[in-house]
């Protein structure tokens, strides 16, 4: 299959430029800021009652920014790249050109909303379980920008949806940004919705931020066998293992135990209220 022709830059006016990926980022801020609001504003689904208020999810969105934008730029110049930023630092400026880490910017919302629950008075675990609700809608976005970019993309295959990427060589590619927007988005949005609306999970503080923390972390892996790994770093060892499977295996299993103890923990403060 050919690249679709889509220019990354979608209205040029001089030197300033309104690009795909800086849209992509914010539609997925936005979307994710209005589904936090409406997960604030639906008390039944908290135990007892909703802990954020309106302005305080209004907050996040400024929060989550600053964290999604400094630790995915800063984890991408340290864990992906950092010869080249140390010989070009000017250049770790240059966020428009894309490279960005989720592993940092997930790290950098941990951080921010650390902080912001801090200053509101706001239990971490119910408020790190709204963001994390939220986050797939920014992953779905941020994947397909990652595809009109045409960076991050697959090992050459055989496979009759394989793409021609236009910066990828001659031979048709893994569409791997797709198939992160499919699980990374779609599937691990609908799980958590589940959780969410059907099965009171935020009536458990921190089962949502352990099932995202796992799923994530499940999903990359699983994708990361079609993904070409970055040229800099190549396969970590085994002809197979790579960087992202590295930052993604203590996920998976750190959010898995997330889950365990916090429903271990709400089944005693149930037990607790019982009594």
């Amino acid at each position: 299959m050919p690249f679709p022709d889509i220019d990354p830059v979608l209205i040029q006016i001089g030197p300033f430029a309104i690009r795909w990926y800086a849209l992509a980022y914010i539609a997925g801020l936005i979307l994710g800021w209005r589904y936090i609001v409406a997960l604030a504003e639906t008390d039944r689904l908290w135990q007892p009652r909703s802990p954020l208020t309106r302005n305080d999810a209004d907050d996040t969105l400024l929060w989550a920014a600053l964290g999604v934008i400094l630790g995915g730029r800063i984890g991408y110049v340290f864990l992906y790249n950092p010869a080249y930023y140390v010989s070009h630092p000017l250049e770790i400026f240059y966020v428009w050109q894309g490279g960005m880490s989720f592993h940092g910017g997930a790290f950098g919302v941990l951080v921010a909303m650390f902080f912001f629950a801090r200053t509101r008075g706001i239990p971490l675990p119910s408020l790190m379980d709204a963001v994390s609700a939220a986050v797939p809608i920014g992953l779905f976005f941020g994947r397909l920008a990652n595809f009109i970019n045409s960076e991050l993309w697959g090992r050459v295959t055989d496979a009759p949806w394989g793409v021609v990427f236009p910066n990828g060589g001659p031979l048709p590619r893994h569409p791997s940004q797709l198939y992160e927007a499919f699980l990374e988005g779609i599937v691990l949005f609908i799980v958590l919705r589940l959780l969410t609306h059907h099965f009171d999970a935020l009536k458990k503080p921190g089962v949502v931020t352990g099932t995202f923390v796992c799923g994530y972390g499940v999903a990359r892996i699983f994708v990361e066998f079609f993904r070409e790994p970055d040229q800099q770093i190549g396969y970590l060892f085994g002809g197979w293992f790579t960087m992202g499977m590295l930052l993604s295996l203590p996920m998976a299993v750190a959010g898995a135990a997330l889950v365990w103890y916090f429903v271990r923990a709400a089944g005693r403060t149930a037990t607790a209220r019982r009594k």
